[in-house]
């Protein structure tokens, strides 16, 4: 089965993963595969745009490898912003797509204490396209965990 955990920066995807995912299976998060590629005494979510260069080339390569083992393990996708193109594929693939959000104010407050303060622009951007999508283009968010 594939999980596609989405959601804005800091709401909690990488938690919810945790709670929900066994040893046995697959997970593909940007910030766990970029971490693993940068140096010792790198920020634990590292927005450098060589190292997320990297780090995104190879979190494609770990989604195509993994798409094809769906029949025999399940996977996590970290994806917070997916593409309509990438949702149909999602789709295709039979995928649960699970949607993240303690709220607006509480991901701003997370984003304050820990994270860089660009991420805020990105968490703006998430709320502004799921107030402006259409309703049925838009998963509904998780249930309480």
């Amino acid at each position: 089965m594939l999980y596609v955990v989405t959601g804005p920066p800091a709401a909690g995807k990488s938690s919810w993963i945790e709670a929900h995912a066994k040893a046995t299976d697959v997970v593909i998060d940007l910030d766990r595969i970029t971490s693993a590629l940068t140096g010792p005494g790198a920020p634990q979510w590292s927005q450098h745009p060589l190292h997320l260069r990297v780090a995104h080339r190879a979190r494609y390569a770990a989604m195509d490898e993994a798409f094809q083992l769906l029949d025999q393990l399940d996977v996590y996708l970290i994806h917070t912003m997916p593409s309509a193109k990438h949702m149909a594929k999602y789709k295709r693939l039979k995928a649960r797509v699970v949607v993240v959000d303690p709220g607006e104010a509480i991901v701003m407050q997370r984003i304050e204490a820990m994270r860089d303060t660009a991420m805020r622009r990105v968490a703006a951007r998430w709320y502004n396209a799921r107030r402006n999508a259409p309703r049925e283009a838009m998963p509904q968010t998780s249930r309480a965990w």
